[in-house]
């Protein structure tokens, strides 16, 4: 079955109001309680210091406007997408693969250059590892956004951007939904950082998860695992601690989106027939 990706304007414009409104339901107060600009009662506040259900907008974002404009077979396709195992071994292994190759060769490239990132927690418990690869996967990001972002954000603004466009802008929104995180002092990685880079970091991370996706015949699980490797990656290397660091994975993260988009296309970033829902 082929799904409509381009099913008009007012989809994508329902994903986003109810992604960023549903997540910023929870981060919003949460980030205002933290810089004093509101009070809330004690039940309130121990409830937006805790684990929240805000990360999850984006999936369920998908799930609605899915179910809106598609009905239960669009929605059968959609999920069926986040178990989409059955593409080749050379996409797993970019899936999985580049992402950390790209932040390792960074903070060796630093450390030649005399900034080395400081030690990594994560190594002094390799044991754990594979726990933290499989947390990340399902709730830490991955399975809480991909269907929302690639599956119904860049997939329907391809038609008017293309794939190139669509991720880009597809990417500088996804950072910038985690705005309210950067004004809440117990999100570690987001707190005083510099919102333009994550917004500059997620725009090409896009283009790499759509590339991979749409060369999976649209999987989304494709998507989660790239997504995973990244998140992985930066929990087990300290790369972008360092300024150097930093600078030398963005020069290598646009090399390699600038190659990708020569090599496939800047309309479609795929091979022929590759992208087709089967």
């Amino acid at each position: 079955m082929t799904t409509n990706h381009g099913s008009g304007l007012s989809r994508i414009i329902l994903f986003y109001a109810i992604a960023f409104g549903f997540s910023w339901a929870f981060w919003g107060p949460a980030a205002l309680l933290a810089q004093g600009v509101i009070t809330l009662p004690d039940a309130a506040r121990g409830f937006l210091s805790g684990s929240t259900p805000a990360a999850w907008g984006p999936l369920i974002a998908a799930l609605v406007v899915t179910w809106a404009y598609q009905g239960s077979a669009g929605l059968r396709s959609l999920l069926s997408r986040l178990v989409r195992l059955r593409f080749s071994a050379a996409w797993y292994l970019v899936a999985l693969g580049l992402l950390p190759a790209i932040i390792g060769l960074a903070g060796l490239v630093a450390t030649a250059l005399g900034d080395a990132p400081p030690p990594s927690p994560a190594l002094d418990a390799p044991a754990t590892l594979p726990f933290a690869f499989l947390w990340i996967f399902f709730l830490g990001g991955p399975l809480q956004e991909e269907a929302g972002w690639r599956g119904i954000a860049a997939a329907g603004l391809s038609p008017r951007l293309g794939a190139l466009g669509a991720s880009l802008l597809t990417g500088v929104l996804w950072g910038l939904w985690h705005l309210p995180l950067f004004y809440i002092p117990t999100e570690d990685i987001y707190y005083n950082r510099p919102m333009f880079g994550l917004m500059g970091s997620t725009a090409l991370l896009s283009v790499l998860i759509y590339w991979v996706y749409l060369n999976t015949g649209r999987s989304l699980f494709a998507a989660m695992l790239m997504h995973t490797s990244f998140n992985f990656a930066n929990y087990l290397f300290t790369t972008l601690e360092t300024d150097t660091g930093g600078l030398v994975y963005f020069i290598l993260m646009g090399a390699t989106v600038a190659v990708v988009a020569v090599g496939f296309g800047p309309r479609t970033l795929c091979r022929a027939d590759q992208s087709r829902e089967s």
